[in-house]
């Protein structure tokens, strides 16, 4: 049986959805183990064993240990391609490879320069000016995916969820957080919400217990 290593509302919950939707498609389990970040239990040997970068998400294949969301969402499409988590024509999955990465490798690390301030300047002074620039450059972000949201019917790519509906709905969550109103992205917000109800996506948000509340006003 695969094993997900996963944190609730980490970015681990993109191969979360694209488990639960393989078992809805396939009838395949899995075993979720809950990683308490906050209690250090991904600094543990044994949790470093499996990924010296002490990070989620994990996914355990046979005993062996398989880190990085892209290469794990890589790993279940080609294994569940009956799931229909990216497209199957080449280049249309290379494009969708582009976008996924580019949440992982842009979206992602602007979302912890505003989160983990004190990784990329000492001084308090300085730290608020990374972490304003970050909140200003998370918000285009978010503004990006809002525009391919809108051909969104009703999911990212067509009639079932993927792993792009559990990366943005992560990512808008996390905007949260940063300042960004998910009211004030109309188009985002409902696309989201549509995704929240499907039943992969609505089994690994009841596991998680996380939803789209994270925004406060200041």
């Amino acid at each position: 049986m695969l094993e997900l290593y996963f944190a609730p509302g980490a970015c681990s919950f993109v191969p979360h959805v694209g488990l639960e939707a393989v078992k809805a498609a396939t009838g395949e389990d899995f075993k979720p183990n809950l990683v308490k970040l906050h209690k250090g239990e991904n600094k543990t040997p044994e949790y470093l064993a499996m990924n010296p970068d002490a990070q989620v998400p994990v996914l355990v294949v046979g005993g062996k240990a398989l880190t990085q969301i892209v290469a794990i969402c890589d790993y279940l499409d080609r294994r569940f391609p009956q799931a229909g988590l990216l497209p199957t024509e080449p280049w249309a999955r290379t494009q969708a490879l582009s976008q996924l990465a580019w949440m992982n490798n842009t979206v992602h690390p602007t979302f912890t320069r505003w989160f983990r301030t004190g990784y990329f300047a000492e001084s308090a002074t300085t730290q608020d000016e990374v972490k304003k620039i970050a909140a200003g450059q998370l918000r285009q972000h978010l503004e990006r995916i809002q525009e391919w949201s809108k051909a969104a019917a009703p999911f990212w790519f067509g009639a079932r969820p993927s792993f792009h509906d559990a990366y943005a709905f992560t990512l808008l969550r996390w905007g949260g957080y940063a300042g960004t109103d998910p009211d004030s992205l109309p188009a985002y917000k409902a696309y989201i919400e549509r995704v929240m109800q499907s039943p992969p996506v609505a089994a690994a948000l009841e596991r998680e217990r996380i939803k789209l509340d994270t925004y406060k006003p200041q």
